[in-house]
This record gives structure tokens, sequence and C-alpha cells, in this order.
């Protein structure tokens, strides 16, 4: 099984086979992790997804890096919360799951996830670190080319959540 890790860092910054975007579903940037990942990789990452016809929410496409240390970004539109009742769940959980098998696709071996959803999407943080931990995880259980895992933190507070998310998982197997 692969390393997953959590870092409190600026996904922008990391040396990865792939960091991944908390995309809309344009793929045109935005605000957050979304458009401090467009500023970082350069207008050649929005000429490239401006090709690609947008993304459906729960699902994933891949792009250069351009600027980036990292070689390629996975864009997955995660749900707006509206309350539980209506899959937000099982789409933040597809998230992980189509960013995770189209990096093992192209072979990539390290990726980096921020936090889908929880920023202006409102999706709770604890309840979306452990969809975020319980995906990973179970991709990582696999054959896959995807060796290690990051996920990512814009503070403290939320790398806390991740990591009790982490820990308890450990904990259970």
């Amino acid at each position: 099984m692969g390393a997953v890790t959590v870092r409190c860092v600026d996904i922008t910054t990391l040396d990865v086979d792939a960091i991944v975007n908390a995309a809309k579903t344009s793929l045109l940037g935005g605000s957050g992790v979304d458009g401090a990942i467009h500023r970082a990789a350069g207008p050649g990452l929005l000429d490239e997804c401006r090709t690609l016809g947008g993304c459906p929410v729960g699902h994933a496409r891949i792009t250069r890096g351009y600027r980036l240390p990292a070689r390629h970004v996975i864009h997955t539109v995660g749900p707006v919360w509206r309350g539980g009742g209506h899959g937000e769940a099982q789409l933040l959980a597809s998230c992980y799951r189509e960013s995770l098998a189209l990096a093992d696709s192209e072979g990539l071996t390290s990726i980096a996830f921020p936090a889908i959803s929880t920023g202006i999407y409102g999706f709770p943080a604890a309840l979306a670190a452990q969809i975020a931990v319980r995906e990973v995880r179970a991709y990582l259980a696999r054959a896959t080319s995807v060796a290690r895992v990051i996920l990512t933190a814009f503070s403290t507070g939320d790398e806390a959540v991740l990591r009790a998310a982490l820990e308890a998982a450990e904990r259970r197997g």
C-alpha cells in the first residue's frame, strides 16, 4: 500500500507528478485553490482547460502543469454542500476515486490533494476529511502506480482535521 501523509502547505509549491485542483465545472479558474493553481501555472493552463469542455461534478480531467513544480494538474469538481441529503458524500468520494484513477492511468506515482469542497462549497471539513482518507486508502490498497498521496491543508486547523481522520483510519486498520 502506498503512503498517505498530511501537510500544511501551499499545494502549488509541491514537486509531485500531479496536484489536484478543486475546480469549477467550467475549469476556467476561480477563487481559492482553483485561482491559486491557475495563477501559479500561468496562462497555458487556462488555454488547455478551454479545450476540455468543462467537467461534471464528481469527475476529473488532466492537464499539464505548466509553470508549476507538479508535472500535471488533475481538475476535479466537488459538490456544493446542501445539507447532506443530495448525494454530496458520494460525489465527493467520486472526486477522489476519479482523480486517483486518472493518475493511475497516466502511470503517475505521486499526487497531492487539497481539501475538496470544504471552502466556499461549504462541505463540513471533518466529514470531507473522513471521505478523503477512506477513498485514498481504499484506492492505494489495490494495485496502482500511485505510491504517494499528500493530503494538503491551507491552515493548521484544517491540517488537524485531516490528521485526525488519517490517524483514526490507521487505528481501525
